[in-house]
């Protein structure tokens, strides 16, 4: 990291460094954590709260004693900053910096190791000084399949965050492609955001946020307008959003086990009716957000009696069954299976189980376990029609199946063929090159013992 300018740098004292050209960097201003930089960054942002940053780093004693160097082990160290996951001093120093930044600090020991220090090599009350490269960071991805990414603006208060149907009040600015087309405060219920305009990412993020805290959402278009777009705001199929997005306050709902059975079942079917208006809708993923809570609320519930259990029941397997439709919708088929499994196991005779659960099989060209589930719906219900166009449809793609792999097969022998009839070639040209050279041999062996017996007659 270190060039042939900074090499003057390097030979003074980091007393003298600091005192001529140290930054205070500290958000309160006390010395804590000063900064000279080395090498400038790329312009640009900087480092939020959350983000995943890669740096390399060299960390001494004050007296040049080297403790730690990622140089050395020759890979980057990553962290989520602002996490606590270093010391304080790093998590400050490095929030100032910019991408490709080299800079050096010195901490303070109330930033770095404090009255503890870090035996062996860190006494106590030591003042560490780094030098530091940032070479990249990104924000925090809130879901698997990276349509949310968060950065932490202003971090929020506590500890405690919006769980699923609380009601929060958030002010938020919506862009798209650098042009703002919402800013307003507004209130919703987190799961049912989409009721109040405002977009599924927004909603899931929610339940990450504190109060107080300023982020920006960084959203794909499933998590966005989806490939509708909006026209309301003039945004087009499939774009991307950003989101600057403040938690001013929030009423978290009861969780699960506050709950009592009664209630459960009262906002289950609130739950199961409001999915069934966003599925009309073509809202599959809010749709699923509401399906779930119904699963979450009755998965492990037991009725009294033999009716109430039986209302439980039935919930839970609509709640199921509906789920797997809209991962269908999705094309989620992974989903779809497991959750006409679970169906399955409660009810091994559901006709729409077996039937959703074979569709999927059939998307992922799993021919035979789909004609199995079709047939086994025929026996549920022998007039099922689309069960048996689904066996026939299956029937053909196997027997296709099974031709391609006759011609692979096929192509494959013959080229294998071909390959031994060019080495029995080969082999025989080697033989005859090598009869040929073998009668040379003979040939001069017997000149050398005819001249041998010329050469012993003579004087």
């Amino acid at each position: 990291m270190t060039t042939d300018k900074d090499q003057s740098m390097d030979d003074q004292s980091p007393a003298v460094v600091f005192a001529a050209k140290g930054i205070d960097v500290t958000p309160s201003r006390d010395e804590g954590v000063l900064k000279v930089v080395k090498n400038q960054g790329e312009d640009g942002d900087r480092p939020m709260i959350g983000d995943k940053v890669a740096v390399h780093y060299t960390g001494k004693l004050i007296n040049g004693k080297k403790f730690d160097s990622s140089m050395e082990r020759k890979k980057p160290f990553t962290f989520s900053l602002g996490k606590g996951q270093v010391i304080k001093g790093l998590d400050i120093g490095v929030s100032s910096m910019q991408r490709g930044e080299v800079c050096m600090l010195l901490c303070k020991p109330a930033y770095a190791y404090g009255s503890a220090g870090c035996p062996p090599k860190i006494p106590p009350n030591a003042m560490l000084q780094f030098e530091v490269e940032l070479l990249s960071f990104q924000g925090e991805v809130l879901t698997d399949d990276g349509g949310i990414t968060r950065r932490i603006k202003v971090k929020g208060e506590g500890y405690n965050n919006p769980n699923d149907g609380s009601t929060v009040h958030v002010h938020l600015e919506g862009r798209c492609e650098e042009r703002l087309f919402d800013s307003r405060d507004v209130h919703f219920v987190v799961g049912e955001s989409e009721d109040m305009g405002v977009p599924l990412g927004v909603d899931r993020a929610m339940e990450k946020m504190q109060k107080g805290e300023c982020c920006m959402l960084y959203l794909k278009p499933k998590y966005g307008f989806g490939k509708e777009g909006r026209a309301q705001y003039k945004i087009g199929p499939n774009s991307d959003l950003v989101y600057e997005v403040t938690l001013n306050n929030f009423q978290k709902a009861k969780e699960s086990w506050e709950l009592d059975q009664k209630e459960k079942l009262k906002l289950s079917a609130t739950a199961k009716q409001k999915g069934t208006q966003y599925f009309k809708a073509g809202r599959y993923l809010q749709a699923v957000v509401q399906y779930q809570r119904v699963v979450s609320w009755l998965e492990m519930e037991f009725g009294v009696g033999k009716e109430e259990q039986q209302k439980l029941q039935d919930f839970l397997l609509a709640a199921q069954l509906n789920l797997a439709m809209c991962y269908l919708k999705l094309r989620e088929y992974a989903l779809v299976v497991e959750n006409c499994n679970k169906v399955i196991e409660l009810d091994e005779k559901n006709e729409k189980a077996l039937y959703r659960r074979g569709k999927a099989r059939l998307f992922r060209n799993e021919f035979s376990l789909a004609m199995s589930d079709f047939k086994l719906v025929l026996q549920v219900n022998p007039s099922n029609r689309a069960a048996r166009d689904q066996v026939s449809i299956c029937q053909r793609n196997i027997r296709e199946h099974h031709e391609k792999d006759k011609k692979i097969y096929a192509n494959m022998f013959q080229k294998f063929a071909e390959r031994d009839v060019k080495a029995g070639k080969g082999k025989r040209r080697r033989g005859e090159d090598s009869g040929v050279m073998n009668e040379n041999h003979q040939v001069a062996i017997k000149r050398r013992r005819r001249s041998q017996d010329h050469g012993q007659d003579c004087p």
